[in-house]
């Protein structure tokens, strides 16, 4: 019979040293028994740049992927005067998305108007330096390179066009459609313009002189585009070209869409950029959503080579909720721990909560939220607590600590898929200081609502949509374009 002996103290410290060096990550946090240390230092806002523009200027290709490199829009904005006012400013337009979608949703099920493949990565960058709540990349239309927002919410992709009747600021020059021997317009009694109905809840209309199909989009927060749809050559890359892509060529255009040039929709109808694309990328995308850090980037993938993934975490895959009325990204929740402990709540595995990239805060049923602060609260205890800020009503003053323990946010989906929320993913800083620091998640009003994962919990995720298969995949992924 062989004794175990016990461990000499040089063991013991070879040992500490590796249970150690396990726990550590690349981006400074720490993993322990259902918990992730946060480290408060990387929370910092640069205040300037000196950089003079925002559109991509590196690309390679990689494993049949062409990636584009992609930076922080507030990285070429010049001195930001006040953060916390602009942090702030941003969960305010973040309430807006929501309203816009649920009332699309509304809309649309109503049945009301409302007025083999080759791989291409492209860099994805926090909407949070362009003041929009998305994310963008640079692509090429009819030659000219622009800077729009990547959302899955919307189905229609469009970029404002001179002459402009009326067009809000961007940092790119306006698109000009006279000066493309490739663009086109699209006539009102094609099956083209029928798509628009679905798409964008507004049927196309013909123009009072041109036989042009005409569209509306109109977003819950008031903000619009109206024009003619159209046709044009994209590029995605250097190497992926897109003939007679269609989108909207937007002549009268307001609202808080910063200074991109456009939208980029990664919807399911047959105008988004995904089923435009199909015989190109199969129907497969992925993306990964950097932190808000100011030199911080990560990839938009299109097509489904999974080589060019940095994952850390194998991918889990769930099936996709179908709703022929709505084309969102729809999941089957049947769960939520925190800290290791199971949610108990009524609304559980009903299915039907949206996955968006356009959305900042997840927002969850009452039942859900509530089982989920309060388990929240239980867990991170002994920190000082905060007002509320708006929809944000769990929040703390964590102004006095360089680290703090922050419990493991889990969300399970039909067929043991998981997102693991990463730590940069639980909190929205609403001031700089950590003096208002609250969870990242709120409540709906009421339970019927359609429930979103909005991208805070998303950073740090390889989040992969293969529409083909009508399946949706996870993995943990420190999001970097190096």
């Amino acid at each position: 019979m062989v004794q175990a002996r016990p461990l000499l103290p040089s063991h013991l410290f070879l040992l500490s040293l590796l249970v150690f060096l396990l726990t550590v990550f690349d981006n400074g946090v720490q993993c322990s028994q259902g918990k992730k240390v946060l480290i408060m230092q990387k929370f910092q806002w640069n205040q300037e740049s000196s950089i003079s523009t925002c559109l991509s200027q590196k690309s390679r290709w990689e494993n049949g992927a062409n990636i584009l490199e992609m930076k922080h829009k507030d990285s070429c904005s010049g001195k930001i005067l006040d953060w916390n006012e602009k942090l702030q400013k941003h969960l305010i337009m973040d309430n807006f998305q929501l309203r816009s979608l649920q009332s699309r949703m509304k809309n649309i099920t109503s049945g009301r108007n409302i007025d083999d493949s080759v791989d291409t990565q492209i860099p994805l960058t926090s909407g949070i330096r362009l003041q929009t709540l998305n994310y963008i990349v640079t692509v090429e239309l009819g030659g000219r390179k622009m800077s729009v927002i990547v959302d899955t919410g919307s189905e229609l992709s469009w970029v404002q066009c001179q002459p402009c009747k009326r067009c809000y600021n961007q940092q790119d020059p306006v698109f000009n459609p006279s000066a493309s021997p490739s663009f086109h317009t699209v006539l009102c009694n094609s099956s083209t313009c029928q798509s628009l109905q679905f798409a964008t809840g507004n049927s196309g209309v013909c123009g009072s002189n041109t036989p042009n199909c005409n569209y509306v989009v109109n977003y819950g927060d008031g903000s619009y585009t109206r024009g003619e749809l159209a046709m044009e050559h994209l590029n995605l890359g250097n190497s992926t070209t897109v003939n007679n892509f269609i989108f909207g060529c937007g002549r009268n255009n307001q609202g808080l869409f910063g200074g991109a040039s456009g939208l980029v929709g990664l919807g399911r109808s047959d105008l988004s950029l995904i089923s435009q694309t199909s015989p190109l990328f199969g129907g497969v995308f992925s993306y990964c959503l950097p932190i808000t850090e100011a030199e911080a980037s990560g990839s938009l993938v299109m097509g489904g080579n999974s080589s060019v993934y940095k994952n850390t975490t194998p991918i889990s895959y769930t099936r996709m909720i179908p709703n022929p009325l709505l084309p969102f990204y729809f999941l089957n929740l049947t769960s939520i721990t925190v800290g290791g402990v199971a949610l108990q709540a009524p609304s559980f595995g009903k299915g039907g909560i949206m996955i968006d990239s356009g959305t900042v805060i997840t927002r969850l049923p009452p039942s859900i939220y509530q089982a989920l602060k309060g388990e929240f609260v239980k867990q991170f205890s002994g920190f000082p607590t905060a007002p509320a800020f708006l929809i944000l009503d769990t929040c703390f003053n964590l102004s006095g600590y360089q680290e703090v323990e922050i419990p493991n946010i889990k969300m399970h989906f039909e067929g043991n898929a998981e997102l693991n929320v990463d730590v940069t993913g639980v909190f929205y800083f609403v001031k700089t200081d950590a003096s208002q620091v609250c969870l990242a998640i709120a409540s709906l009003s009421y339970e019927n609502e359609v429930a979103i994962i909005g991208n805070q919990q998303q950073k740090n995720q390889r989040v992969i949509y293969d529409t083909k298969r009508s399946m949706m995949g996870f993995a943990g992924e420190a999001c970097s374009f190096d």
